[in-house]
């Protein structure tokens, strides 16, 4: 895919090249597409039947751009609420269940907890997507939406129980237990996640960027309740436990959301016009209904936009948490509470998370660069550097690396900041160009592969992560 490659003759796209002067006639006329938001992303010859003569309704009170963006907050809130509870978990995993602050200091269950999460919920992610990618031809968006969803909902109602159970005397089955359910969620979350963005892909990039910008405003609530609770609760399981119920609570708004989208004009035209057979597929559609979706056409529009989501997510999970959540302030032994109890929840947590969800809000106003532009790549690639200057900031323990370069308390915030941005900035741009450089036909099939690129990303980067917390 190079700069002067068109977009995608089939027109099922919303973006405008800045540059096209270097295209031929013929180049450019097949890359013009529509910027009027309320158009329909489809190829250009039209729709037949009833929707042939009816204009594209508009998103009445924003309701579905709401809709998406709810979805995107639950997406994501499962993970987030695991990773963010860190110090429900370090009270669980420790000697007793008795008040927190008589845990012990450091063990290998506590220390790289979010190291072994990560690996847990990787795993079953990339499965999982895998399975969505071959059923999505089988089995229709509903079923697969509301399957994950109330998978997700079941595990999180059992959660919440063992809350208040007493586990001190079974750590380590604890410990496994939690692996299994994060496993569970991560999976069912990604099922969900690669249905919704799937589906997402058949109406304007708005609703795609909603979705997006919904999943970091996920972890944006579920770092400011893990500090409210900080505040407010002197018993963590108390704390832990309306954490957990507020997920519980927010998945069945999800469950309800989708069920409202079919119901809404807006949605329901754009979903129609999905289903219609394309002229392009010449007849073939029933043929191919219950059949796996040709894999080789999507990667070759999407491979170098997969491999830039690809390596956003597999920086970005190597660094948080594992390795940011372990930066200590210097200023530690002051006693300070800023520089004790909430450094790492306002620092690690809550500041990436509103940088992440900067950079993704970034995306609904700025598109650049294209989806061709050899510049998206590099930008990409260039995130590398933020792997060393995190690892040689405060974090502790440290065992084998025993050199500080960056020892005050800004780095990590600056560093933090930029690590977010540039994730929701460059990780959006190519997940929403995407399912916009395909066929209308391949508009679904090719959202679930960019998630799988994304979940592999993640994968990938939460074993290398492992190394290096343990190289440090």
């Amino acid at each position: 895919m190079d700069g002067k490659q068109s977009l995608q003759a089939s027109m099922n796209s919303s973006y405008i090249p800045s540059v096209v002067s270097s295209m031929s006639e013929k180049e450019r006329s097949d890359a013009e597409v529509t910027v009027d938001d309320t158009a329909p992303l489809i190829s250009r010859q039209q729709p037949v039947g009833p929707l042939a003569t009816r204009h594209s309704p508009e998103d009445s009170y924003n309701l579905v751009y709401i809709i998406f963006f709810l979805m995107g907050i639950g997406s994501l809130l499962p993970w987030n609420v695991f990773i963010t509870a860190k110090h429900y978990w370090l009270y669980k995993l420790s000697n007793s269940s008795s008040p927190a602050g008589q845990e012990e200091s450091h063990n290998d269950l506590s220390d790289y907890f979010e190291s072994y999460i990560a690996i847990a919920s990787a795993i079953p992610s990339v499965l999982c997507l895998i399975l969505n990618y071959l059923l999505v031809n089988r089995f229709s968006s509903q079923v697969r939406i509301l399957f994950s969803l109330v998978v997700i909902l079941v595990v999180f109602v059992v959660t919440t129980v063992l809350v208040k159970v007493d586990t001190s005397g079974y750590r380590v089955q604890f410990f496994e237990g939690t692996l299994a359910s994060v496993a569970l969620v991560s999976g069912a979350s990604n099922i969900f996640t690669g249905s919704v963005f799937g589906i997402s892909g058949h109406f304007p990039m708005r609703i795609s960027q909603a979705y997006i910008s919904g999943q970091a405003m996920g972890g944006t609530l579920s770092a400011v309740s893990s500090i409210v609770d900080l505040a407010v609760s002197g018993d963590v399981t108390s704390s832990a436990l309306v954490f957990f119920l507020s997920a519980v609570i927010f998945t069945v708004v999800c469950i309800i959301m989708y069920l409202m989208l079919p119901k809404l004009e807006y949605s329901r035209y754009y979903m129609e016009l999905a289903a219609l057979p394309s002229t392009e597929s010449n007849g073939s559609s029933d043929a191919s209904a219950n059949s796996v979706p040709p894999l080789k056409p999507i990667l070759k529009k999407t491979w170098v936009l997969g491999f830039c989501v690809f390596y956003v997510f597999f920086i970005s999970i190597m660094i948080f948490p594992a390795l940011s959540s372990g930066i200590q302030s210097m200023n530690q032994d002051s006693g300070n509470p800023w520089s004790t109890t909430y450094f790492v929840p306002l620092t690690s947590f809550l500041l990436y998370n509103v940088a992440d969800f900067s950079g993704r809000q970034m995306t609904a106003w700025l598109q650049i660069p294209g989806p061709t532009s050899g510049l998206l790549p590099l930008l990409v690639i260039s995130r590398t550097i933020l792997v060393p200057l995190f690892v040689f900031c405060n974090y502790q323990p440290r065992y084998h690396l025993h050199n500080v370069f960056f020892a005050h308390d800004l780095f990590p915030v600056v560093f933090i900041c930029v690590l977010g941005v540039s994730n929701g900035y460059l990780g959006t741009l190519p997940m929403i160009y995407g399912p916009k450089v395909v066929p209308r036909e391949l508009a679904e099939p090719a959202g679930v592969i960019m998630s799988f690129f994304l979940t592999l990303g993640l994968a990938v980067g939460s074993a290398f992560s492992v190394g290096l917390v343990h190289s440090i």
